[in-house]
């Protein structure tokens, strides 16, 4: 689970669109021509047009809006189904997973709050706030939170998920991968629990990591964290070869896994192959052009390669990205730049 990471939506619609919104309310014709992009969107658009007070409508073109990434005006028709119907528990946690989404942990807890409220025995809102606190690191309210929820169904798999996310949090790594185990016993094919304690064995260099990580892989080949796990595991024990062999596996699954380029990268400098390592940076700053490490390490193969002048540009360019950031500061005054 990651905190609000959230990653890489495309919300070019913009920061005033996202401020508009706070108020809740929407015009009974909007002339935005996103809504006729889809026919689906236009469908119901219209249907708002001609019932401006249906809260329900809103909800669902929200949820429409979601899927397509429109996140901005997703966020607006669900804050306006939330005005409109204030007895919708689910309006409110919508709401507040958007928000949760876009990074605003304190906004969100306040509308999951809202609809906890709601309806008090909705465990998956109890989990949602749970999430949050945890992202605030106040461990005892994301406990009493996720006690809630399993004291309302103790086979529910993401409780002990979440405790396990807790427990690893706050170091205790034997009750985080009891937590993680129990969470894969209510439901086998759990498979973030799965991945957590092939972290946690990884983390030991018990190659019985390797068999969750397989495991978890095959429940979802799309997301090759994973893979990228196993490498870390071989690389970590000196088994270079059959790390880079899964970055690669990596990479040509998904070609901007910018974690397996780093990773490559360095194996390829200790190895003594400066330029191949250099091209694994050049793809990143290629992927990520705001990626200051990657600048970094590019100029460091510059530098070990005899060009000081493309080195001294690419330690500039990461300083100006990351102003505390200290390695390219080092790097500039070697040079002789102040």
């Amino acid at each position: 689970m990651k905190c609000a990471s959230i990653k890489y939506l495309p919300v070019i619609l913009g920061f005033v669109l996202f401020i508009s919104c706070k108020n809740g309310t929407a015009p009974a014709s909007n002339p935005d021509p996103i809504f006729s992009s889809d026919p689906r969107l236009k469908n119901i658009t219209e249907q708002i047009n001609k019932s401006p007070k249906d809260a329900a409508l809103y909800f669902e073109r929200g949820r429409m809006l979601h899927r397509l990434r429109i996140d901005t005006l997703a966020l607006k028709d669900f804050k306006t189904a939330a005005t409109l119907d204030t007895s919708q528990a689910q309006y409110f946690s919508a709401v507040g997973d958007m928000l949760f989404e876009n990074k605003d942990v304190t906004g969100s807890i306040e509308w999951i709050q809202k609809a906890i409220n709601k309806n008090p025995e909705d465990p998956r809102a109890h989990l949602k706030i749970s999430k949050l606190f945890l992202c605030l690191k106040d461990y005892p309210h994301a406990f009493s939170e996720i006690n809630i929820a399993l004291r309302h169904n103790p086979h529910n798999a993401e409780g002990y998920f979440l405790k396990g996310m807790v427990y690893k949090d706050i170091k205790d790594t034997a009750q985080a991968l009891s937590s993680f185990e129990t969470s894969r016993q209510e439901d086998p094919d759990y498979r973030d629990a799965i991945i957590q304690i092939g972290l946690i064995y990884s983390s030991k260099n018990n190659p019985i990591a390797l068999k969750y990580f397989d495991d978890a892989f095959s429940k979802d080949s799309t997301d090759v964290m994973p893979v990228f796990a196993k490498g870390v595991f071989y690389q970590n024990n000196k088994e270079y070869e059959k790390a880079k062999e899964e970055y690669r596996k990596c990479v040509l699954r998904n070609s901007r896994y910018v974690d397996a380029y780093f990773n490559m990268g360095y194996l390829l400098m200790q190895e003594d192959s400066v330029e191949k390592s250099f091209r694994q940076y050049d793809i990143v700053t290629k992927i990520s052009p705001l990626n200051a490490p990657a600048y970094y390490n590019r100029g460091l193969c510059n530098e070990m390669m005899g060009k000081t002048k493309e080195a001294m540009a690419d330690y500039g360019q990461a300083r100006g990205l990351d102003t505390v950031y200290v390695l390219p500061k080092e790097a500039l005054k070697r040079l002789g730049v102040k």
